[in-house]
């Protein structure tokens, strides 16, 4: 049986949430904190526009594209995080950086080297 995007997407947010509540509050005890007005503002914003937004282009892409170029455009994320962590925030790449950087091409590499053998 498939199951739409959609589908599988909400159904692990659902999960996510039925899992996360109790253990956030058993750890975090939000009921202690008092944030400012500033603070949940800034909360509300990130979680409905930026994620939002971030979560339609992603339903876009997918439902445009695919998959399979979904998931291979989710191995640039640590790259361009790489890139521009270091030209905006000066965060140094060492040698571990470099390392992660690797096993991500690497990683690439043969899921895309199986993809052509499962066609030919």
């Amino acid at each position: 049986m498939i199951k739409k995007n959609e589908n599988v997407t909400g159904s692990i947010l659902i999960w996510a949430i039925i899992i996360l509540i109790p253990l956030v509050s058993f750890i975090e005890k939000p009921w202690e904190t008092t944030p400012s007005i500033e603070s949940s503002i800034s909360v509300v914003y990130l979680g409905l526009v930026s994620t939002g937004l971030a979560w339609l282009l992603r339903f876009r892409i997918l439902k445009n594209n695919g998959l399979i170029f979904q998931s291979q455009v989710s191995y640039l994320i640590p790259i361009f995080g790489i890139i521009l962590s270091y030209i905006f925030l000066d965060e140094l790449i060492t040698d571990k950086v470099l390392t992660s950087l690797l096993a991500v091409l690497v990683g690439l590499y043969f899921v895309k080297k199986a993809g052509n053998k499962k066609i030919t």
